[in-house]
């Protein structure tokens, strides 16, 4: 192809209304100048409790003004891309690379082994040349219930493919296809006959795994339809086994079809070895292995992964993702192409704020992250060069030759096997660079956080893909508990990598643009705002009890800057929030979700890491469930806020929320009898800051007080909660 003849495949496209967001953004910054001079010039003379609080609210303000100026710098710019599949298909047909899809999994009671075998099918049937496919299955709890799922799935492969093929079906996820088409479809005869022969296979293949599941193993019966079901008979644990490598599919070199005599791809397992005293270092740990283990059967230049609830959405999806690696002026230094994370059992209203809309949204955060050198990697969904991802450095001007990373030797597999297993060895890594200069990073867990810093830090540079067909969903958590737990995962990882050597202003510095590496302190600090937000709720409360009043006058002009950020910010929130397609209630939910997160989530995680750094606590990864009861999933499709159980974490909401109540009481009633026990004008935006913290809690109010059903809020914790409430309002 000649120079003059180039042609992009892919294109960016700077955000738009940006003259909003920036008449937005100054108004804002003029507002919260004239709130620290307020602060300044009226720093109360009289000692004790009234002095203490109102330097504890303007520290609490302080730092809100310091993250929102951090948060600018992940905002001011944005760019969208857009692929030309087209091009692609023109230029290169069918001379792809290999592309080497991972799929992680670590527990079947938490991560059904349905579940693992849809998402596998739906990558096995990418609109890709599937000898060019190669799927590997980590499976981190070594569970022979998961490699029965897995094997069942390969043998439903060979009808499922031809069929997604054949009749363009687009949403290749047998269960969530079969959910979404419920009757055969009657306008082509031979496309419901080939469909009522399908959903009987599946069905049969479904019944066959929820049988094993209730049963809780693999009958000795079955264990004789594969020879990879034998190696569970040493009596391997999930701590404690040796190596378990099998393919299913040998898609090398067409060996294995489908019923239409097509190829498919391979289909591999791995239980990578763990024995006590040896470290496994949770998913990335797994990820390191089948970095090495691929690298020797099918060495794809290419990687995906996927956590195991994240089915394909989008066939279409890798030759998006190959549009930006294989650009030839624009694509060589692209390490990771990032996919947001969706989810396919969000409520209308997102009732736990799991969508992360603003952050996946049209135009905000990842979008500009993406304008400043590019998004962090967040785990999953994501396309790896895997050169990036083993610790190559980038060097300028260095081009890929596609053709040349196509070829590789195919010995026997057998022999392949006993050599490969060694890979997944828990010794392996000793004395070696796997884990810190190689593969995913340990030792955080927000190892995939760190790793994409690292990779990017090395040269690289990384893209934010957000298709008009969503290109994976997944499962987002229907109690409040999980997500909060989720969040917790998360904040604390952040801010590990905050305290840690891997600090992007320290270890970016001249490596990554300044405006990247604020970019990800933005997300770093997010557990250090429990303690301001902590304060904001409760200790203004407080004063108002006392008589303290912590803000301007109603009647005073100081007003209008508190005033103006109050209407702003929540007008421009609800603007943004409703562009990206979310609703009026949904932003309500947000908004409760994002108090919640900060005085329960955050502030575990940022205690977690206190006792971490203190010596108190080790690191732990929990993973977040994907099995619930029927009366959970109907109450979460009700929007029903689940609590249910006794937690630490609603014992600070109720609290919180109790506190607030009984002070609205105490107020509404010395007005009520005339005789208020504070200055109204004085105390008005401690009155509206009570009223909302209320506002925000009816759901919580009715769990406590209204419901009867079991994902009420738990006696015990509605006792201990009225307890210390009322023991916060009798210190008045």
């Amino acid at each position: 192809m000649e120079k003059n003849d180039y042609m992009p495949l892919f294109e960016s496209k700077a955000g738009k209304w940006r003259g909003v967001y920036w008449f937005y953004a100054i108004s804002m910054a003029v507002s919260i100048s004239f709130i620290f001079i307020y602060r300044v010039m009226h720093f109360p003379q009289q000692t004790g409790l009234t002095r203490w609080a109102w330097i504890g609210i303007s520290m609490a303000e302080l730092w809100f003004i310091i993250y929102w100026i951090i948060a600018q710098f992940v905002r001011y710019r944005a760019v969208s891309r857009y692929t030309f599949k087209d091009r692609l298909s023109r230029r290169h047909g069918d001379d792809l690379p290999r592309i080497d899809i991972f799929v992680s999994t670590a527990d079947p009671q938490l991560e059904p082994p349905l579940m693992v075998a849809d998402t596998v099918l739906s990558v096995m049937a990418y609109d890709y040349p599937p000898e060019k496919l190669s799927v590997y299955l980590s499976d981190d709890g070594c569970s022979d219930l998961v490699f029965y799922a897995l094997y069942e799935a390969s043998k439903f492969s060979r009808v499922w493919l031809p069929f997604c093929k054949s009749f363009n079906v687009e949403l290749r996820a047998p269960k969530a296809y079969f959910s979404a088409v419920k009757q055969v479809p009657s306008d082509d005869p031979t496309f419901a006959k080939e469909w009522r022969e399908v959903k009987r296979l599946y069905n049969e293949m479904e019944e066959g795994i929820t049988d094993i599941m209730k049963l809780g193993r693999v009958p000795d019966h079955l264990r004789k339809h594969h020879k990879g079901l034998r190696e569970w008979e040493s009596g391997a644990s999930r701590t404690n086994h040796h190596t378990i490598l099998q393919v299913l599919i040998d898609g090398r070199g067409n060996k294995e079809v489908d019923i239409e005599g097509k190829p498919l791809p391979m289909l591999v397992y791995l239980a990578r070895e763990k024995r006590p005293g040896y470290p496994h270092n949770f998913k990335a740990g797994a990820m390191n292995a089948l970095i090495r283990v691929s690298s020797r059967i099918s060495n794809g230049p290419i990687i995906l992964n996927l956590d195991c609830d994240h089915y394909s959405n989008n066939s279409q999806s890798v030759r998006d993702a190959l549009c930006f690696f294989m650009d030839d002026k624009q694509g060589h230094d692209i390490a990771y192409v990032q996919f947001p994370q969706h989810f396919d059992n969000i409520t209308k209203n997102d009732l736990y704020g799991s969508y992360l809309r603003v952050p996946n949204g049209v135009r905000v955060e990842l979008l500009a992250l993406d304008a400043h050198g590019g998004p962090l990697y967040i785990g999953s969904c994501c396309f790896h060069q895997r050169d990036a991802l083993t610790g190559k450095k980038y060097e300028k001007g260095s081009h890929i030759n596609w053709k040349l990373v196509n070829e590789i030797q195919e010995p026997e597999i057998e022999n392949l096997l006993e050599e490969t297993t060694k890979l997944a060895n828990c010794s392996y890594e000793e004395n070696s660079s796997w884990g810190t200069e190689m593969g995913l990073k340990y030792g955080c867990p927000s190892e995939d956080v760190v790793t994409g810093l690292s990779i990017q830090c090395k040269g690289w540079r990384s893209v934010y893909f957000n298709p008009g067909r969503k290109g994976f969903l997944g499962v987002a958590p229907v109690t409040l508990l999980s997500s909060l737990i989720q969040q917790t995962r998360w904040s604390e990882g952040f801010l590990q990598i905050f305290l840690s050597k891997y600090c992007s202003l320290i270890y970016g510095h001249g490596k990554i643009p300044i405006q990247l590496q604020i970019s990800y302190i933005c997300y770093n600090l997010w557990g250090a705002n429990c303690l301001a937000t902590l304060y904001y709720v409760t200790v203004p409360t407080f004063c108002l009890l006392k008589g303290i009043n912590l803000f301007p006058q109603f009647s005073s002009n100081w007003i209008l800057p508190y005033a103006y950020i109050l209407v702003a910010k929540y007008t421009y929130s609800l603007g943004e929030f409703l562009s990206c397609g979310g609703t009026l209630k949904g932003w309500y939910n947000d908004q409760r979700m994002w108090l919640y997160k900060r005085v329960t989530s955050y502030l575990f995680g940022f205690c977690q890491i206190i006792m971490r750094y203190l010596g108190f606590a080790e690191l732990n990864f929990v993973i977040t469930g994907k099995n619930v009861d029927d009366d959970v999933s109907k109450r979460f499709e009700q929007e029903m806020m689940e609590f249910g159980t006794a937690s630490s974490m609603f014992i600070i909401l109720a609290t919180i929320a109790l506190f607030n109540l009984l002070t609205s009481i105490s107020i509404a009633r010395s007005i009520i009898i005339k005789k208020p026990a504070i200055d109204l004008d004085s105390c008005a935006l401690q009155i509206l800051l009570n009223g909302v913290v209320i506002i925000i809690n009816l759901p919580l109010f009715e769990a406590l007080f209204l419901r009867k059903d079991q994902g009420c809020m738990p006696a015990s914790v509605t006792c201990q909660s009225i307890i210390l409430a009322a023991l916060a309002y009798m210190l008045r």
